[in-house]
Formats: C-alpha cells, structure tokens, sequence
C-alpha cells in the first residue's frame, strides 16, 4: 500500500457505443447498442442514453430490444476498438513504461515508473494533474472521453474510476481507504462474486465495513484459508498487487453462438474445422505453439462439455489442431443440438515441434478435395448438357461474407462515397452517407447486390476528427447541466445545421426513416466484451433505429 495516490486507473466511457457515436454523427446523443444482434446476441457495450433504458452489458439484446426499441443495435467494428485502443495506450506509455493493459478500453498505470511527475512536488496534486492532462491528451487524439481513478493501490483506483464515471476523475487519499469502503457492497472487493457474496449474504455480511467487524477468523471459516484472507485484507483497503506490464497468455480460443441449434453431425463437424483454422490464425498472430486442444460444446439445454487431449509437444499446424478437435468431437453426442462451439489451444509455448505426418495428410486432402470439385464440375456440366437444370454447388449457393451488410458495417458507394448500413433485408440495403468530421448525412437503399457499393475500411478517430468534434461541441462538450459529451456534440450539430439557414437533410438526427425499415441479414451472434473475447453478430428483422 502506497502512501502517495500514484497508481492511475483508465476506463474508457462506453467505449465501443462511444466509438460508433464519434463515427456516426447521426447518432450522436442517441442510444446505441453494440453487440449481437440475433436472437441469441448478447450487449458487448451500451451507451449511456441507452443505459437510461436499463440496458448495460452482457444482457440478452432480445431483452435490450424490448427495454430499449428505439435504440441504435450495431454489429461491433473490432478493427477500429483496436486502432483507437492503440492510440489511447501510446499515450499511457508516455506516462510510464509499466502500463498494465486490462481489456482494449481499461488499463492500469504506475506512475511512480515513468517521468510523468518528475519536476513536480509530488503528492496528490501532482497526481491530479497527470490524470486531467491524460484525459485532455486522449480527448484531443481520439475526441473520446476516459474516466480515471488515482490511489495507492489497483483495489482502490479501479473504485476510484468508477467513482469518476462517466468523463470525470476521482481521487482517493491515501488514510481514507477505510472510510470510504465502509459503506459499499461486498461486491467491490475482487475475487468477491455472486457465489462469496450469497455465503457471505448468509451470514450477515453484506458491506465492506461488516465485513471487517466479522473479523479475519469468521471469514477463514466461510471462505476458506487462501480466499478468506485475502477478502479481509482487500476489505481493509490493503493491495499490494503490483502493476505488471505484460502477462503471459495461459491460452487460446475461440467460439460461436449460433442462433439456431446445429443437429446435422457434418455441419457440426464443418464448424469445429472452421473455429480450428481461427484458432490456430489467433495462436500464430500471437507468435505462440500449444500442447493441449481442447473442444468446447454447449447443448440446447444450456450443458457443456470439454474434452481436451494432449500433443507430443507444442505446435501451430492447422492439420495437427484440426485433426485433434475432430477427434475430440468424435467423442460427444451432438444429436440433440448444438448451441454453442468453441476451440481452444492451452500449454503455450514459443516454439514448435511439428508433426510432419499432419503436413502431408493435409497435402493430400487439398489435392483430394480439389479432385472431388473437379469431378462435381464435370458431372454438373454433363447434366447440363442432357437438359438438365444445374444446381449451384454450396459455394455458390451461399452469400459471400464481403456482401453481408450488417448494421454499422463501413461502405463506400461510386457515387455517394463513405456511409455505414443501417439495415438489410428483402434484397434491399440501406445506407446513410456521412463522415465523424460531417453534418449527419442522407439515407439511401440500394439492391443488396447493387455493383457501385462494397464495403470500405472505417475512417480512424484521430486529432483531425478530434478537433473537428470539439469545435462542433462547444460549450455542450463535458459534464456541465448533465449532459454527456454525445448530447454535447448532437446539441452543437443542431446549431450549425441551423445556422446554415437549412433544415437538417432527409434521415438526419438519427432517424431510421422510411427507407430503413425491414428486416437484416445473418450473421454469428456474439459474446459480451471480455479480455480476449470476439464476436459475431446476426440482426433479426424489424429492428429500429434512431
């Protein structure tokens, strides 16, 4: 425990719902809802005008629908949380070279290992200054705004940004820590979920201060020797956990959801291959090789099962992987459906052992498989020739993943330029074109297959796009009268539309307009924001939009 307020907390606000508002000027001060957007979707992020609604992370999107119609439901842009992310940390690193990276929106940072008090009397205020001079930096790189924390120990500036949100900074001295955790939940404290909260709930503990009145030898007896004293110190405000700037992966995976329940046993085993190639793309991008696979399969039911089996030694081949997962899913009943898949690699390493057997039988299924589509080929040809009408091959037959227009996807028209989907369905598109830097822009629907429009890279949020929001916000960017930055920027937009002597355009304001009604297009339904979590996501029909 530290006796100067001098490891920082950064909470990005909102910070994937922020992102798309800052790109999306029609949807500024709006509800926007980032997450899954199929019947089985789950929120990854909500605003906070959404929040208003009662909608916050990790709840169903069928149950935010329906607490929060109006809202705007987006498909998530990782590419561009990531880029902005980058930037948000460079900026932490200037701070101090041990930056402790927690999620791509929320990090922890020991000052007192960098220069950014140096020159400086030190103590609280000095602190303080850091802090603010943070957010201005992040603010004029990203136009987005942070919540920090500042204390003596990661416990309490992780309470302390929280205390600060939205856009704000708190600040905990250091002698107060007691005081100040007395009355708070139970839950505050890390490592304190629902399951030790009920027990402690049981035994008549429910806030911090009744917890250290219970006294260290009641909780070892609840909760054990290990975790009950480390609740107890935790309660005391003592953590003495140091800021680590880099942590070793203990694994790799990935997984889906599906929005309908898979009973076919090839689909099934199609998928596992396809989250085994994913899998191992993750686990090379990261420079890693692994032992141990392992399958993960959840049932309509809600009932998981793992099976995992153990290579000779570590490896990154996409045969060997594949085969194992295969393997591993021979083993499972999947007869009743399948909600849920997922592949992992655990056992990390740096280097490889490589099973040169997986490298010729995968040689031979290529060439295999390209015997067969040969083979298909000639025998459709032939059909046709008889008269016969040819059926398109599965390939064919399946909407390429470049044409798939969900919601908030970047496009680029021959004519219209930069602009993102609002919806799909019914062979139609639709498709408001505007820039973070412009007015908000005019909605128009096009055939889904219409030639002049493809997806386009998203524009980064970057000091050009910063100042451009500033200048727009005005006096309403900020906390003053209550309002967030978003209804800042949307108030500002309003008065420069008007005092360009014209109403807003068509669409504008962040309405859905009678050109973007109708149902939208599938996709995989996605997780909620986790450490290394990714995500699909698939919107129902019928879905509005401001």
């Amino acid at each position: 425990m530290r006796s100067q307020p001098t490891i920082l907390h950064l909470d990005m606000d909102a910070f994937f719902a922020a992102v798309e508002q800052a790109s999306k000027p029609s949807l500024r001060g709006k509800p926007v809802v980032v997450g899954g957007l199929g019947p089985r979707g789950v929120v990854s992020t909500a605003s906070y005008e959404a929040r208003r609604f009662g909608v916050h992370s990790a709840m169903p999107t069928a149950q935010a629908r329906r607490l929060c119609p109006n809202a705007a439901y987006l498909g998530a842009r990782f590419g561009l949380y990531r880029a902005v992310s980058d930037v948000v940390m460079e900026l932490l690193h200037r701070l101090s070279p041990l930056v402790e990276p927690l999620s791509l929106d929320e990090a922890f940072v020991d000052l007192e290992a960098g220069d950014a008090l140096a020159g400086s009397a030190g103590g609280s205020e000095a602190a303080r200054e850091v802090g603010e001079r943070l957010r201005r930096d992040i603010r004029a790189a990203t136009g987005l705004s942070g919540s920090v924390g500042l204390a003596g120990s990661k416990l309490l500036a992780k309470i302390a940004s929280e205390q600060a949100k939205p856009d704000g900074l708190a600040l905990i001295e250091p002698g107060t820590e007691r005081e100040m955790l007395a009355p708070r939940s139970v839950r505050i404290l890390p490592g304190v979920g629902p399951a030790t909260a009920e027990t402690l709930r049981k035994a008549g503990i429910t806030t911090v201060g009744e917890t250290t009145e219970a006294g260290e030898a009641e909780l070892l007896r609840l909760l054990g020797k290990a975790h009950g004293a480390s609740v107890h110190a935790m309660a005391y405000g003592i953590d003495d956990r140091d800021v680590v700037a880099e942590r070793d992966a203990k694994s790799v995976s990935v997984e889906d959801t599906y929005d309908v329940d898979l009973t076919d046993r090839t689909r099934v085993r199609m998928e596992v291959a396809r989250l085994a190639d994913r899998c191992v793309t993750r686990l090379r991008a990261a420079g890693r090789s692994g032992r141990t696979v392992v399958i993960k399969v959840r049932s309509y039911d809600f009932s998981t099962l793992t099976r995992s089996e153990t290579l000779r030694g570590p490896t990154d081949d996409h045969g060997v992987i594949k085969e194992a997962a295969q393997r591993l899913l021979e083993g499972v009943d999947t007869t009743a459906g399948v909600r849920l898949l997922g592949v992992g690699v655990s056992g990390l390493a740096d280097f490889t052992q490589e099973d040169l057997f997986a490298q010729a039988r995968a040689a031979r299924d290529e060439r295999e498989a390209a015997e067969a589509a040969e083979a298909a080929e000639a025998a459709r040809d032939e059909g046709a020739g008889e008269g016969a009408v040819a059926v398109p091959t599965a390939h064919e037959a399946v909407v390429m993943p470049d044409r798939q227009w969900t919601p908030g996807r970047d496009v680029r028209h021959a004519e219209h330029g930069l602009g993102w989907v609002q919806g799909s369905g019914v062979g139609k598109v639709t498709v408001r074109f505007e820039e973070p830097d412009s007015p908000p822009g005019r909605v128009r629907t096009f055939s889904v297959d219409d030639p002049a429009l493809e997806p386009a890279e998203p524009r980064m949020l970057d000091a050009e796009v910063a100042r451009a929001l500033a200048a727009r916000a005005g006096a309403g960017w900020g906390r003053a009268g209550g309002r967030s930055p978003q209804e800042g920027l949307a108030g500002a937009e309003a008065a420069a539309l008007q005092r360009g002597g014209g109403a807003p355009p068509r669409g504008a304001g962040g309405s859905w307009g009678p050109e973007g009604r109708g149902g939208q297009s599938p996709a995989p339904a996605m997780r909620p924001k986790s450490r290394s979590g990714t995500a699909g996501a698939s919107p129902p029909a019928g879905t509005s939009s401001p």
